[in-house]
């Protein structure tokens, strides 16, 4: 491991549900359009940029502060690209609301919620744009996606026996499949790790490394399988919510125990949601605790922490 620490700079706690996190750095991409809100308001869901970065805005610069080319942005059931300079380029009527989006080259992937409840929920379509014209190129199907350069993507689902990870090229084609799913953090080496997501009791999920040839390497196991997005620390160290505990993840899928922040039993973990936030090399970490018994309860939990590099120990 590289030897990243933490340390504890402040804890607090509040009876009550927890205020997601704001800012460029807050869980993204985040979901932004409720799929039943009446309401039509402009929501901006990703930049223009042209390629994945590391930094997740899609600016090719790794800062995090999404200043690419335009903005890509939802107005209800609208998707609608706008230029740098302000302007209106082009606008796409949607079945649903598209709620998240991505850019991969000259490939946009937006997803969407449906309008109507159905047994996948309010699972819409992946949409496959052209960034440039905003010509509809192809519908696919994913509850998640990650841009992984050259206009190409990663779609995944979970649910009804599906545990998936498909990679499309920039006209839509299917080009590899995996058995995993998660949240996906793409490397320079053109190796995935995934987070796995399985909401399964006892859980099989592990952080993994989704290989170009279909193959997966399996890391460390997860003590229960619905760990909140990872936050992604300078060398590509991940930190994982694994409930309660943090844990740093290595491009070789080496793990450490980074702080044990909250004693969860192995089988409640479904009364904890956590969430990340890393700004700089400062981590916060929000943890959200429902009560066993009616009426619902909620009890959040907030630690702010100090992420040392290797070469400040």
């Amino acid at each position: 491991m590289g030897g990243w620490r933490v340390e504890v700079l402040g804890h607090h706690r509040l009876d009550g549900p927890r205020h997601r996190l704001d800012g460029p750095e807050a869980d993204r991409p985040r979901t932004v359009v409720l799929p039943l809100d009446p309401e039509v308001r402009r929501v901006v869901l990703t930049d223009g940029g042209s390629e994945p970065d590391g930094d997740g805005d899609g600016d090719g610069d790794g800062d995090g502060d999404g200043d690419g080319d335009g903005r890509i942005v939802a107005e209800g059931q609208d998707l609608i690209g706008v230029g740098a300079d302000g302007r209106e380029r082009w606008r796409h009527r949607c079945a649903g609301k598209p709620h998240e989006a991505h850019v991969s080259g000259d490939r946009l992937l937006a997803l969407t919620f449906s309008l109507d409840y159905h047994p996948w929920g309010f699972l819409g379509p992946a949409l496959l744009f052209d960034l440039d014209s905003g010509q509809l190129i192809a519908e696919l199907r994913g509850e998640r996606g990650s841009p992984v350069g050259g206009g190409r993507f990663l779609l995944g689902l979970e649910g009804y026996d599906v545990f998936d990870t498909w990679l499309h090229d920039r006209d839509g084609t299917l080009l590899t499949t995996w058995r995993s799913y998660g949240h996906y953090v793409p490397d320079p080496d053109g190796t995935v790790r995934v987070v796995e997501y399985d909401r399964t009791t006892p859980t099989a999920a592990r952080v993994v490394r989704l290989l170009p040839d279909g193959g997966i390497e399996r890391g460390p196991r997860l003590s229960h399988g619905t760990a909140p997005r990872p936050a992604v620390l300078p060398d590509g160290t991940i930190v994982v919510l694994d409930p309660g505990v943090l844990r740093a993840v290595d491009h070789r899928l080496q793990d450490t125990v980074l702080a044990e922040l909250l004693r969860v039993p192995p089988d409640e973990a479904w009364r904890f949601h956590g969430e990340l936030s890393l700004a700089g090399d400062r981590l916060t970490v929000i943890v959200e605790e429902r009560s066993r018994e009616m009426p619902i309860s909620h009890v959040t939990r907030t630690w702010s922490l100090a992420v040392l590099h290797p070469s400040q120990s």
